[in-house]
């Protein structure tokens, strides 16, 4: 920390991604490393960052090998950045891109750095493949024996059982729920309609589709290993193909499907942040500024339906800080991990009497025309720590074409958290 220092405007003053990927496909042996390094040269080259040396890169995955070691640092050093630029991991479930750019932005602020690069990356197709626990103490025990026999001992402990892997589990680890049987319960709780779910992800699909084709993607991604946009995007979809697919985690009487639910997804997006002495020597324009950020929990093991609520306590948090409300914005970013909680969200904000459920007043409802204009997860997808870097680059850009106004993020995480963030022009 810095005394007696006033603190600075952050201005976000670039952005890069590769284009997202369903697991499996365009992106099946890359790695996180792969992924980071081919969206950051994308960045440097799309800002002619070459040879310069910056404050800090920070980032992370959440889904990371233990041959991910110093991860960001890694990922810098294969760059054309100044090798003497330092870099940082850091891990926040989907809040992670989001948070990566409050730490960035709060030592710009600060006056510690005068710019930095914040961004998120995960594989969920090349993912670590662990061996079973009997094997990993059997090998250790190993490792640690001075003898021969005593190795001998140790390996005549391994069973059959102990020889299957283990992948990364998509679960809460206090439930057993993965993030989609959690909002299995949000929607019932809430009484969100399947009709309702299918209607919000074709209006995703439908708005990213008209993006691409006016261009709008255009500065903001860098094609990578063959694949030049998102391809979860479908420009065919249907209300009438979307009600076609069945329950994906409530077989029997569910309202989440593949449709209106993100999949499982590789990607990675950064973005370039700087005080304004440095955007002006430089010679970039700010494209917007962060001015405020608000972190969140909330309990979801007894409640299991509030898994994914954590930005509601967030949202009224900000606001009060601000001296905004929830109206004042000209656009919102909401991320769509499931429709279900894009709408419950909206519910609770609009309804006095579930307002109150969790301690303040009814914020009221947001123009709809206003929310994920270009849209947003469940069409583009939700690589975890990638998605925050990928939505504050669409608000700073969408601010800088309108020339002025303001902007509202909202991002839910695994383990309870959620996260918000104002962008202003």
């Amino acid at each position: 920390m810095l005394a007696n220092k006033q603190t600075r405007k952050v201005a976000i003053v670039g952005y890069n991604r590769i284009p997202f990927a369903r697991n499996n496909t365009a992106y099946t042996t890359a790695s996180n490393q792969d992924m980071m390094t081919a969206a950051l040269n994308g960045l440097v080259e799309r800002y002619k960052l070459q040879g310069q040396l910056l404050g800090e890169v920070v980032g992370g995955a959440v889904i990371k090998s233990s041959l991910d070691l110093n991860l960001m640092r890694e990922c810098v050093l294969s760059t054309s950045l100044n090798p003497a630029t330092p870099a940082c991991d850091i891990q926040q479930a989907c809040d992670t891109g989001i948070e990566s750019a409050v730490y960035v932005a709060n030592k710009i602020a600060l006056g510690q750095i005068e710019v930095g690069i914040s961004g998120g990356v995960d594989s969920t197709s090349n993912v670590p493949i662990l061996v079973g626990e009997g094997l990993r103490k059997a090998l250790l025990e190993a490792r640690r024996a001075k003898t021969t026999l005593d190795r001998i001992k140790a390996f005549a402990k391994i069973s059959l059982k102990d020889l299957t892997p283990a992948a990364p589990a998509n679960e809460e680890p206090r439930t057993g729920l993965a993030m989609g049987g959690h909002t299995e319960y949000t929607a019932k709780h809430y009484g969100i309609t399947r009709e309702a779910q299918d209607q919000l992800a074709l209006e995703s699909h439908q708005k990213m589709a008209k993006a691409y084709e006016e261009g709008f993607f255009k500065d903001m991604i860098t094609p990578f290993l063959g694949l030049e946009r998102d391809n979860n995007l479908r420009t065919d979809t249907s209300l009438e193909k979307l009600a076609k697919l069945k329950p994906a985690f409530d077989k029997e009487n569910g309202t989440l499907t593949a449709g209106n639910s993100t999949p499982l997804t590789d990607g990675a997006s950064c973005v370039l942040l700087a005080s304004e002495e440095w955007a002006k020597e430089h010679n970039l324009p700010v494209l917007a500024y962060i001015t405020h950020a608000e972190l969140a929990a909330i309990e979801y093991v007894e409640n299991k339906h509030n898994l994914l609520l954590a930005p509601v306590y967030a949202t009224n948090r900000i606001l009060q800080k601000a001296g905004l409300t929830l109206q004042d914005f000209d656009f919102y970013e909401i991320h769509e991990a499931f429709a279900g909680q894009v709408l419950a969200t909206l519910k609770i904000w609009e309804s006095e009497e579930l307002s109150q459920q969790f301690g303040f007043k009814a914020l009221g409802k947001i123009d709809r025309n206003k929310l994920n204009v270009k849209g947003s997860s469940l069409a583009a997808a939700h690589p975890f720590a990638a998605t925050g870097g990928r939505l504050i680059a669409t608000l700073a850009k969408l601010l800088n074409e309108k020339g002025s106004g303001k902007g509202f993020i909202s991002v839910c995480a695994a383990g309870g958290q959620g996260i918000t963030m104002i962008l202003e022009k």
